[in-house]
């Protein structure tokens, strides 16, 4: 039998080998004209101070992760995640802090509208004790500068007086996407985050400050203002689908996270299939003159395939089926759903038997079905 050796002298790192002191860590989709850039700007302001550059991508379509390995090859400190299958800026910068080494870590994204200049500043501040250190547009010298229209800054600042229901602190910018932070902190909550949508400061605050508060510590946040800078290449992320998940962060979070994000969405298209089912009955018993079964299994199929179709863009867009996969997860959601109906009858008729009061019985199994739809579909469909 071969015996195999191994050498029990550690290897020596690079004798122009340091440690990273910072990793800067950026999410990133469709970005191939900006990340270079936005390395060189970061190199510049960090001086002396030796850190990692790690580049999370989603599979963009536009060659970001061929520029980032090119990167690599001329740069040390630039690494690069290249994601199959799956996708959200939340679960990008996760899996991109865990894979770093460095006892610190920033979050700026790619289209240059974060101004790098102050990551100095932010990294003194965090040394000097904070745990987490924001770049804020709304305090001081900071500002919106040209980054934002007027309609997208007056969502911002709703947004920011909403998420203050939940976060508990006095803070300028809670929704800022550019942020310091010490990684052991971080650790302490890193398997309570959700992994959807796009806010993840504000569910990394809530998350620590909860956290801290059941060890008798404090969570201390510093701020240092900049100025928002217009994006440099490429189109924004933002869109109505992102302002509805992160509705559903605040309530997942106002409920302790009992309630997951996922759930709430899944909920709400629930709701939303309900108005059109209605509808496709109305209409085409009343207008079309369809007897009421076909009525009805027409305003089933619609309802569910509507379901189906807002869910894969809503509530799994980070797990968002295509080609091949659209068909088959469209048929197991049929299938799952039409239990789910069985399930929802059975309940309500056993509970109105023994309650006899009907809204009852019509509501809880109405709950049934959902939560039964919600966790099977997760498993098969949206694996």
């Amino acid at each position: 039998m071969t015996v195999v050796q191994f050498d029990s002298h550690p290897r020596k790192s690079p004798d122009n080998w340091v440690a990273p002191q910072l990793a800067v860590i950026v999410p990133s989709y469709n970005e191939r004209d900006n990340v270079a850039l936005l390395y060189d700007k970061v190199t510049a302001a960090l001086g002396a101070t030796p850190f990692e550059f790690i580049v999370v991508d989603d599979n963009s379509p536009d060659g970001t992760s061929e520029v980032v390995r090119d990167m690599a090859r001329r740069h040390q400190n630039v690494r690069g995640i290249h994601r199959l299958g799956r996708r959200g800026l939340s679960s990008a910068v996760v899996e991109g802090i865990l894979a770093s080494a460095a006892p610190y870590f920033a979050v700026i994204d790619a289209d240059l509208q974060h101004d790098e200049t102050v990551l100095p500043q932010m990294l003194e501040k965090a040394i000097a004790g904070d745990h987490i250190v924001v770049g804020t547009r709304y305090s001081g010298e900071g500002s919106v500068g040209e980054g934002l229209s007027k309609a997208r800054e007056a969502g911002s600042r709703f947004a920011t007086k909403l998420s203050s229901l939940v976060t508990g602190k006095a803070l300028s910018d809670p929704m800022s996407g550019f942020f310091l932070m010490r990684r052991s902190v971080f650790d302490e909550i890193a398997p309570s985050l959700s992994d959807d949508g796009f806010k993840i400061l504000l569910d990394i605050i809530v998350s620590a400050g909860r956290s801290r508060a059941r060890q008798g510590k404090e969570l201390r946040i510093g701020e240092v203002p900049y100025t928002f800078r217009p994006r440099h290449a490429g189109e924004s992320k933002m869109s109505s689908i992102v302002v509805v998940q992160f509705l559903g962060l605040i309530v997942s979070k106002l409920s302790g996270g009992l309630l997951p994000t996922t759930f709430l969405l899944f909920a709400l298209v629930g709701g939303l299939g309900v108005v059109v089912h209605m509808g496709t009955l109305w209409f085409t018993h009343e207008v079309l003159n369809f007897n009421f079964v076909w009525s009805q299994v027409a305003a089933t199929l619609l309802a569910m395939t509507f379901n189906f179709m807002l869910n894969n863009e809503l509530t799994y867009a980070n797990k968002k089926l295509r080609g091949w996969r659209y068909l088959t997860g469209m048929l197991t959601f049929y299938a799952v759903c039409s239990i789910g109906a069985l399930a929802n009858v059975s309940v309500a008729s056993w509970i109105y038997a023994y309650d006899g009061q009907f809204y009852v019985a019509g509501l809880l199994g109405v709950l049934m079905s959902v939560v039964f739809n919600y966790s099977v579909t997760k498993v098969f469909t949206w694996r």
